[in-house]
């Protein structure tokens, strides 16, 4: 276990290239005529704040020895920021394992979009909602039926992630479902778990053409789509007053965002053999649709099952494989190569901020969505998962009969979340080595805030100090002239 060491976000490159960066695209915005949405301006601003003593900070004292220190806030952001992202990570995993999935076995399915799809649902977040239901209800009527039971005799539950992003900083908008390997059925009156054996490849593709149909045919019908004999294609301009439009069809079409070379392919390096696509297994593949169901986490595999609920929920970018050329471009190393052997991608420091714009979410979408047996209001969620929360809680109903108050769950504390993301104990102290660190104050205001680090920095003390460094530079190889490119906008629902 470690003590707690402030993260200092204005030494990381991230953070150097939003500071000296971004004013510059918001002049480039400008001078096109266009703005940024409010909530993505604000996390910028917020990002700059986050983990900087300038702006707030808690004081936390050893009741033993009296030694202190300081606490620098968190933006709370969640569009790219990694320190907040990775905190949020963790706690969904714990709150994913500890007390929804636990005990149960579970399959992953993952479901990428064809790409004119994902600029649709980029464009118009609130359909992401029914094209989950329509997903959702595919898949579970298949596991049901694989069971050998009919829809009204047993259900399945999932537990949905929405990413919004790929490999590389690219707007790739596709669902991450953790569905129970099985069914609840009742039996005498009471809930038992059948297993279902893992899908055939047939049977995956069976599921992608019907989710295909079926959101081809919701599209359609709420106007989103025109279809005719051949294809189908998107029905909304291209040239919509939404100054977000424009960066998310370039990034969700591996395209350069803004400047000269705007509308060209960006430049990637081939370092590793292109892969056979038999090397992904259960994959299912039809009209630009593209359904993976390979990996498997069993009850009592909980370290599994965490490290799964954490690689769905991490956060949109890695400090760790971010870099700065010679030349002043950003390159970016994939977390996973593509199938051409494509590690690497370079950005120019202006197009890089077109990539974040497009990653963020906008307000109040809930990236996380729990279904069937797993839904806040299913009658059983109480009884099948660890933390009896929900419809007929036996914990609700104990609270309720000796307390007048509401009943609210507990979260992550924000030590907690320190313990489990960076095995950091911030109640242990630095000095005397003993666990008995308590918080005496919460500092807001500007005045105080300056004298106290006024202070700090007079005395040379190391929480004040401030010395930006800058990760090493490497140079990239040689780049060839791109190619243009038009965007896409046709495309095949397998129809």
């Amino acid at each position: 276990m470690h003590t707690y060491k402030r993260h200092r976000p204005e030494q990381t490159l991230l953070y150097q290239l939003v500071e000296q960066y971004y004013p510059d695209f918001l002049e480039y915005l400008s001078h096109q005529g266009k703005t940024l949405p409010h909530h993505v301006d604000k996390e910028f601003a917020e990002f700059l704040k986050c983990g900087r003593f300038e702006h707030g900070f808690l004081r936390v004292v050893c009741d033993d020895c009296k030694h202190e220190k300081l606490v620098a806030f968190s933006c709370k952001r969640r569009g790219f920021c990694p320190s907040c992202g990775a905190r949020r990570m963790a706690e969904s995993a714990k709150l994913l394992v500890d007390d929804v999935l636990n005990g149960y076995p579970i399959r992953q399915w993952v479901l990428s979009l064809p790409i004119p799809l994902r600029l649709l649902l980029a464009r118009y977040p609130k359909e992401l909602s029914k094209v989950m239901q329509i997903i959702h209800r595919t898949i579970s009527t298949d596991i049901i039926h694989r069971t050998g039971y009919l829809k009204k005799q047993a259900k399945t539950g999932a537990v949905t992630y929405i990413q919004r992003f790929g490999s590389a900083l690219n707007l790739n908008i596709h669902f991450h479902m953790l569905f129970l390997e099985g069914v609840m059925t009742e039996e005498r009156g009471q809930t038992k778990f059948k297993r279902v054996k893992a899908p055939s490849h047939s049977d995956m593709e069976r599921v992608v053409d019907n989710i295909s149909h079926r959101i081809a045919a919701y599209l359609e019908k709420a106007g989103l789509i025109q279809r005719d004999m051949d294809n189908a294609f998107l029905d909304f301009p291209m040239d919509d007053e939404n100054s977000l439009l424009p960066l998310q069809a370039a990034s969700v079409s591996y395209r350069i965002a803004v400047g000269p070379d705007m509308g060209k392919k960006v430049f990637t390096l081939q370092t590793l053999p292109a892969k056979d696509k038999q090397h992904y297994g259960q994959l299912a593949q039809i009209g630009g649709f593209s359904l993976h169901a390979g990996v498997f986490a069993d009850g009592h595999q909980t370290d599994k099952l965490e490290r799964l609920c954490r690689y769905i929920s991490r956060p949109a970018i890695s400090e760790q494989r971010l870099n700065l050329t010679d030349s002043g471009k950003v390159r970016y190393k994939l977390k996973t190569p593509y199938n051409d052997g494509t590690t690497l991608v370079f950005f120019s420091p202006r197009d890089f901020f077109g990539k974040l714009v497009a990653l963020i979410p906008p307000p109040r979408l809930n990236l996380t969505r729990f279904y069937g047996v797993f839904a806040p209001n299913a009658i059983v969620r109480a009884e099948v998962t660890a933390s009896q929360r929900g419809k007929n809680s036996p914990r609700l109903a104990e609270h309720l009969k000796d307390s007048e108050k509401p009943y609210h769950s507990r979260n992550m504390s924000w030590a907690q979340r320190l313990k489990r993301v960076f095995n950091i104990d911030i109640t242990q102290c630095e000095v005397c080595e003993k666990f008995n660190v308590k918080v005496i104050a919460c500092i807001t205001d500007a005045i105080i805030i300056n004298k106290i680090l006024s202070y700090l920095d007079k005395h040379n003390l190391p929480e004040a100090s401030n010395n930006p460094r800058t990760p090493p530079l490497r140079a990239p190889p040689s780049i060839d002239a791109f190619s243009d490119y038009t965007i896409q906008r046709d495309f095949d629902f397998g129809a």
